[in-house]
């Protein structure tokens, strides 16, 4: 059996915990900061833990990584 492939997107965007959880940056600071309000700014720093749904999605597109 071939080996499955993980899709380089997310390989790039989401790291695991030790406890299986997903890591991944806030979303909406990738440009036009100017428009958004300091506290959006302030609460999206740093990295947060993907919710239940979303980290199934990715651990689909990283087969490995679990």
């Amino acid at each position: 059996m071939p080996k499955m492939k993980t899709k380089a997107s997310a390989k790039k965007r989401f790291r695991f915990t030790a406890n299986g959880r997903v890591k991944a940056g806030a979303a909406g600071k990738r440009h036009g900061m100017i428009k958004r309000s300091n506290d959006f700014l302030r609460n999206a720093r740093g990295t947060m833990i993907l919710s239940k749904p979303d980290e199934r999605i990715v651990k689909i597109y990283m087969p490995y990584n679990r």
